[in-house]
């Protein structure tokens, strides 16, 4: 069977000469469709440097990167922004949310850069919001929302465009324990449901626990990948939040 994604000796250095470092060296990956991989380890170990490469943010220095067959180390930018575009989202620890505009807005960026019609990014945007338990909360700007809604906006418009992965970068850091494990449940309920291979950087290992696989970087290299035979069941996801509850 074809990997959905496939690292083949891939290396990352950055700088030259003494200034020079190894941010990956020669590491082989396989991801399967619909997989839930936790991808851990140090400060500096390369974890976010293979995120960014698998995001299509960066590029090999050597090695090969295959996505649907395709060797995308070898694709220009502006092929690369297409993948990121048709088949990746992206969540972010800091949710990156645009202040002055609603979460439908928030939502609806990645189908206006698509050039998508105004009706048809709406109607998307409406259903990913109720997709992730903000149904009724369309109009409402960051601040008026708490982190934990932050967050859902956020995985929102990262799957409004149907994405084959999802790419999360320590999506519960900046999160308490309760809403973390909410949005541990939006993202297992995401990849159960909707068959959404999801890639999560994680340090925590409460949050890794949920994931079927964890890949553990060191130094550059993969440590350790191995299943986790029994994933942590995730909680109920509430769909009825209010600003006291959240």
């Amino acid at each position: 069977m074809t990997s959905l994604i496939s690292l083949q000796g891939v290396s990352r250095r950055y700088g030259e000469g003494a200034s020079e470092l190894m941010a990956l060296n020669q590491i082989s990956l396989e991801i399967q469709e619909g997989e839930f991989i936790a991808i851990m380890g140090a400060s500096g170990s390369g974890k976010s440097t293979a995120m960014n490469i698998l995001g299509c943010l960066d590029t090999p220095t050597a090695g090969a990167y295959l996505f649907k067959g395709v060797h995308v180390e070898a694709l220009s930018r502006d092929q690369r922004a297409r993948i990121r575009r048709r088949y990746l989202g992206f969540v972010f620890q800091g949710f990156n949310l645009l202040a002055r505009t609603s979460a439908q807005e928030n939502v609806e960026l990645p189908l206006l850069y698509r050039g998508d019609s105004q009706a048809g990014r709406k109607k998307a945007a409406r259903e990913a919001l109720a997709a992730v338990g903000l149904a009724g909360w369309e109009h409402h700007t960051p601040s008026q929302l708490s982190g934990g809604q932050q967050q859902r906006v956020a995985i929102a418009r990262a799957i409004v465009t149907e994405p084959a992965v999802v790419l999360a970068d320590e999506p519960t850091g900046n999160l308490d324990t309760q809403r973390s494990h909410e949005i541990m449940s939006l993202l297992v309920g995401l990849n159960r449901d909707h068959g959404i291979t999801v890639l999560m950087v994680t340090h925590e290992p409460d949050m890794a626990a949920y994931a079927h696989r964890m890949v553990h970087f060191k130094d550059g290299k993969v440590l350790k990948d191995a299943a986790n035979p029994n994933p942590s069941s995730s909680p109920p996801l509430q769909s009825d939040l209010t600003p006291e509850t959240v």
